[in-house]
C-alpha cells in the first residue's frame, strides 16, 4: 500500500533511460541531478529519492536510506512520504517497527487529504493497530477516503454498515457502499452485493441481480472456496449453487449475458458503474 502516484511521473521526467541488452538503466547524471535535489531540501525530490531506495528502482534497495530521505520529505508536509515512513515503521523496515508511530504518520497523511492514509488510519481503529480500538473513528476515516472513490474503504464502510459496528445497522447504507465500490470492479463488494440481493437486505430481493453479481465477483478472482467480507455462514460456492438451483437454464443464460456485458462496461469505463440496478428506496 505504498503511495506511487507522485513519483512515476517526476522519475519518468528526470530519469531518461538507456536500454542496453534489454535491460533500463537510469542515466547517472539524472540520479544525481535528483539527488542533488533532495540534498538542497526539495521535498519532492527527497520523497522520489526514498521511493526508489525503498523499491530497489535506479539504486540497491535500502529500507534505512529510503527512511531517511522520507523522513526529511515528511518533515516538510508531504504528505506521500508520510504515508510511506508510516509504511517502514509498521513493518519495521530500515527503522524499529513501532506502531504508535506509525499510526502517527499515518494520521499526518490522511489530516492532509491522503485517501490511502485515510483508509489505513481507518484499518488502524478497526483493528486496534498501534492506537486504541474504535469503530466509531475507524468509520469516520473510511468514510473520508469511501467519499474520495477509495474502493477499498467503500467495502470496509458497507461492512462496518452491515454489521452495526461504529454506526447504527443500515442495510440499505451498506448496499450503497458495497455497490459503489462492486461498480469498480471489487470482488468482495460484488459478493456481498449479491448475498444482499440473495437476502433482501437494504435492497429488493432479486436473484437475478444476485447471480449477475456473483458471476462478477467470480470473473474478478474471487475463490468460490472463500467467504467475502462479512458474507454470513454460506461459501461463495454454496451461494452460487444455491442461487443457480432458483433460476431456470434460461434465466441463467440470460443472466450471465447480462453479467458479461457489465463486465465490458466497467472495463471499458476504468471500473465506472455500469448498468447495475439502485439501492432499493
Amino acid at each position: 500500500m505504498r503511495s506511487t502516484r507522485t513519483v512515476g511521473l517526476i522519475v519518468a521526467v528526470m530519469l531518461p533511460l538507456v536500454i542496453v541488452g534489454g535491460n533500463a538503466f537510469a542515466q547517472t547524471a539524472e540520479l544525481e541531478t535528483l539527488r542533488h535535489a533532495a540534498e538542497q531540501g526539495d521535498a519532492k525530490a527527497q520523497y522520489d529519492l526514498g521511493w526508489l531506495y525503498d523499491n530497489g528502482k535506479d539504486v540497491p534497495q535500502d529500507s534505512r536510506k529510503a527512511a531517511r530521505w522520507y523522513r526529511l520529505a515528511a518533515d516538510q508536509g508531504n504528505a506521500n512520504a508520510q504515508v510511506n515512513l508510516g509504511w517502514l515503521y509498521s513493518n519495521g523496515d530500515g527503522v524499529p517497527q513501532d506502531k504508535r508511530e506509525a499510526a502517527r504518520w499515518f494520521r499526518l497523511a490522511a489530516d492532509q487529504g491522503l485517501a490511502d492514509a485515510q483508509f489505513t488510519l481507518g484499518l488502524l481503529y478497526d483493528n486496534g493497530d498501534g492506537v486504541p480500538q474504535d469503530s466509531r473513528e475507524a468509520a469516520k476515516w473510511y468514510r473520508l477516503a469511501a467519499d474520495q472513490g477509495f474502493a477499498w474503504s467503500q467495502i470496509k464502510l458497507g461492512g462496518l454498515y452491515y454489521k452495526g459496528e461504529g454506526v447504527p445497522q443500515d442495510y440499505r447504507e451498506a448496499a450503497t457502499w458495497y455497490q459503489r465500490a462492486a461498480g469498480q470492479g471489487m470482488a468482495m463488494a460484488q459478493a456481498m452485493l449479491s448475498w444482499l440481493y440473495h437476502t433482501g437486505e437494504g435492497v429488493s430481493q432479486d436473484n437475478r441481480e444476485a447471480y449477475i453479481w456473483l458471476w462478477l465477483a467470480t470473473a474478478n478472482g474471487l475463490d468460490f472456496g472463500s467467504r467475502a467480507i462479512d458474507l454470513p455462514e454460506q461459501n461463495i460456492q454454496e451461494l452460487r449453487d444455491d442461487l443457480a438451483s432458483r433460476l431456470s437454464p434460461d434465466e441463467r443464460h440470460e443472466a450471465e449475458a447480462e453479467a458479461k456485458r457489465r463486465l465490458q462496461a466497467m472495463n471499458a469505463r476504468g471500473g465506472e458503474e455500469a448498468g447495475s440496478r439502485g439501492v432499493a428506496e
